[in-house]
């Protein structure tokens, strides 16, 4: 078993500890894994008691941090800042968290709270209507140019595709011509959609994907990332005679084999970010070709045309597709834009000196906008109010 699948697997097994739902074999692995070095049993502790405990997340009459499980040898000369820790405890906390094991939300700054922040302070909140979570939705448009509403709880069916609410599948039929669809995630949306040849992509909100409606067989399979973010799981080109898949965007594209990936290209940035999950991906841009190995992410810098490469926590960057906003040293800045994409909002910040503050937190993306921006303020914001669909964050 590889380091990534054995750090999965202890947190599933720390996750079955803290919901009470552990059996003895399962209690014995995590034992053993304990006992093998004084670094997993830090790691253990460091997860219960600098995140999700101090978090006030855990029922704390169920668990007691201090005592029962916490004598199999937990020993710590001295407190580390929780600064450092909280990046190295990440790693091994993710797994569990995207998998849905664990229901728990922390957010970071310099410290678990901020003690100079005034809390008792009680938002304005002047909407006329609650700001609700994203929700399954899209826009099909058709090849003729018209339109269906796909949306959760509402099937519909077309001479190529069906749809349960949730997810677009389309039908495999040899075709003598390419005719395209295009499907559209607002703001406020996700989708999922799986194309003729068998590949998944997974479009997150404020995205448009075209794509042919069949593949021509023997050819190269081609969509395009009009704008957005998309996760794609590429069917093997063994599975196509050889066939190459390709995604195209604004300023690249990624040529694969058969593999997982992530794109995020918005209109908004300036940025397009491409995360190599598993398998093989070449991205070109501008005349060149990048070379992109599982783990790592290609930068391309559209407004100068320069890419650099670095390894990623993959976990972090595909989180959003399970259902969680995960974020790694981000500017307070970058984090509200993902939250007005997935909440339809507008952000404006009034004290512009919040931008830049950097954050280290991992959110359920079915959380109420106020508990979101609850959490933000225990940290750093002093206050914020809500007028309607615009948020201000003082």
């Amino acid at each position: 078993m590889n380091k990534a699948n054995i750090y999965l697997k202890i947190s599933e097994l720390i996750s079955l500890k803290l919901n009470g739902a552990i059996d003895k074999k399962a209690e014995d692995q995590l034992n053993d894994w304990l006992e093998e070095s004084q670094e997993n049993q830090q790691i253990y502790y460091d997860i219960i008691k600098e995140g999700w405990y101090q978090s006030n997340v855990l029922d704390q009459n169920k668990f007691k941090v201090d005592e029962g499980w916490y004598e199999v040898k937990l020993r710590v000369k001295s407190k580390p800042k929780l600064i450092r820790l909280v990046p190295n405890v990440w790693k091994y906390a993710a797994a569990a968290i995207l998998v849905g094991v664990l229901a728990t939300t922390y957010f970071f700054k310099d410290r678990l709270f901020n003690p100079s922040v005034d809390n008792t302070v009680t938002p304005t909140i002047t909407n006329t209507k609650p700001i609700e979570p994203g929700t399954d939705k899209a826009v099909l448009t058709l090849e003729d140019g018209s339109q269906i509403a796909l949306e959760k709880g509402n099937a519909i069916q077309t001479q190529n595709a069906i749809s349960n609410g949730e997810a677009l599948v389309y039908k495999n039929k040899e075709v003598i011509e390419l005719v395209y669809n295009y499907l559209t995630v607002p703001r406020g949306g996700q989708f999922v959609i799986e194309l003729s040849d068998g590949t998944k992509v997974w479009l997150n909100s404020e995205s448009q994907l075209k794509y042919p409606v069949n593949f021509m067989e023997g050819q190269t399979r081609e969509v395009e990332l009009v704008y957005g973010e998309a996760y794609f799981d590429v069917s093997p080109s063994t599975e196509h005679n050889g066939a190459k898949f390709k995604v195209l965007n604004k300023a690249q594209e990624v040529e694969v084999l058969g593999t997982e990936f992530n794109i995020k290209a918005y209109r908004d940035e300036t940025n397009i970010y491409t995360t190599l999950v598993e398998g093989k991906v070449m991205v070109g841009y501008n005349g060149k070709r990048q070379k992109l190995a599982p783990s790592f992410q290609s930068v391309l810098d559209i407004s100068n045309h320069t890419v650099s490469v670095a390894k990623v926590n993959v976990q972090s960057v595909i989180s959003w597709k399970e259902g969680i906003f995960s974020f790694i040293d981000m500017p307070l800045k970058d984090i509200m834009k993902v939250i007005s994409r997935w909440y339809d909002v507008d952000v404006i910040f009034e004290n512009k000196a919040l931008e830049t503050i950097e954050f280290i937190g991992v959110l359920d993306k079915k959380l109420s906008i106020d508990e979101i921006l609850s959490i933000i303020k225990s940290t750093s914001i002093n206050d914020y109010t809500i007028d309607n669909k615009t948020i201000t964050l003082k």
